[in-house]
C-alpha cells in the first residue's frame, strides 16, 4: 500500500490540478487575512486576538473580500469542491484508462487501491490546509504583533482535525461516485449537486418544513457548528435559549475542556456521515468485476 500511496502522491504534486487548487488556497487565505485584519482595525483589540485572525470580516460588509470571510467560506465552498476535485476521478479514471486491470493483475490487494487513494487525498487536503492556516497565523502574527497563547493554539490545531473530517467526508462522496459511475463528468455532477443540497438546498427545507432537526444531516451545518465552538470561545451554546435564559448568563468565554463538551456531538454526527461514504465506496469496490478493456 505504501508503493501506491507513493505513485499517488507523486503523480498529485506533478499535476497541474494541485498546482492550481494550492495557488488558490494561498489566493484565499491571503483575501482572508487582508479582510480580518481590516476588520480587527475597525473593531480593536480584544481577547482571543489570533483566533480573530481566522474569524473577523471586513468593517465594510459591502467590499469584495467579504465574501473570503475565511471561516464561512472555507468550510461551505472550498472544502467541499477541493474534496470533490481531489475524489471525483480517483477510480473511474483508472477504469477509462486500462490501469486499473493492470494494477489489479499484480500482486495487489484490492482494498489496497482504494484505501492508497483515499489516504493520498486526505494527505494532499492536509497540505494545503496547513499551509492555509500557517500562512495566515505568520503574517497574522507580524500584522498584530501579539503571539498567540496555548489555548489558542489548541483550538486552531483542533479545528484543522476537524478540517480534515469534514474534507473526508467529501472526498469519500466523490470517490463513491468515481466507483459507482464509469463516467467522469457523470460522478463529478452527482458529486456537486449533493454539494449544493447540502449547503443550500436543506436550508431551505428544514425553513419550509419548520424542522431544525433536518439540518443535523447536512455535514456543512455539523461543522459549522464545531467551529464555532472552536473558533469562538465567547460561544456559550449551540442551542436555541430563551430571554430569561439568556438574560442570567455570564459573559465570559468558555474553557477549551467545556467548548469540546458541546462541539463533541457534532463532530462524532461529522465522523459519522463520513464513515458511512467510505465504507459505501469501499463495499462497492470490493465487489466490483473489474475486467482489462
Amino acid at each position: 500500500m505504501r508503493a501506491i500511496i507513493r505513485k499517488e502522491l507523486a503523480d498529485a504534486f506533478n499535476s497541474m490540478r494541485f498546482m492550481i487548487l494550492f495557488l488558490l488556497v494561498l489566493a484565499i487565505s491571503a483575501l482572508a487575512l487582508y479582510s480580518a485584519y481590516q476588520g480587527i482595525r475597525g473593531s480593536g483589540t480584544g481577547g482571543f486576538l489570533f483566533l480573530r485572525l481566522y474569524t473577523t470580516p471586513p468593517p465594510n460588509e459591502n467590499e469584495f473580500t467579504y465574501f473570503f470571510d475565511y471561516v464561512n467560506f472555507i468550510p461551505l465552498i472550498f472544502i467541499p469542491l477541493v474534496g470533490i476535485l481531489l475524489g471525483f476521478d480517483a477510480i473511474n479514471k483508472e477504469r477509462a484508462s486500462g490501469t486499473l486491470s493492470r494494477i489489479m493483475s499484480q500482486p495487489v490487494y484490492r482494498d489496497s487501491v482504494i484505501n492508497s487513494k483515499f489516504l493520498a487525498n486526505i494527505f494532499l487536503l492536509a497540505v494545503m490546509m496547513a499551509a492555509s492556516i500557517l500562512l495566515i497565523g505568520g503574517y497574522g502574527l507580524r500584522m498584530i504583533g501579539i503571539p498567540p497563547s496555548g489555548e489558542e493554539i489548541m483550538r486552531l490545531l483542533i479545528y484543522f482535525i476537524g478540517i480534515m473530517i469534514y474534507g473526508t467526508f467529501w472526498i469519500g462522496l466523490a470517490m463513491l461516485f468515481s466507483v459507482v459511475f464509469r463516467n467522469l463528468a457523470t460522478s463529478i455532477i452527482f458529486s456537486l449537486v449533493l454539494w449544493l443540497l447540502f449547503s443550500f438546498g436543506i436550508y431551505f427545507i428544514a425553513r419550509n418544513m419548520n424542522d431544525v432537526s433536518i439540518l443535523n444531516y447536512s455535514p456543512n451545518w455539523l461543522f459549522g457548528q464545531a467551529s464555532s465552538m472552536v473558533l469562538y470561545p465567547v460561544v456559550r451554546t449551540l442551542g436555541t435559549l430563551t430571554t430569561e435564559q439568556v438574560a442570567y448568563m455570564i459573559v465570559n468565554p468558555l474553557s477549551l475542556c467545556q467548548s469540546l463538551m458541546v462541539l463533541w456531538p457534532y463532530m462524532v454526527g461529522l465522523i459519522s456521515i463520513s464513515a458511512v461514504f467510505f465504507a459505501t465506496s469501499y463495499i462497492v469496490f470490493m465487489k466490483q468485476e473489474i475486467r482489462a478493456t
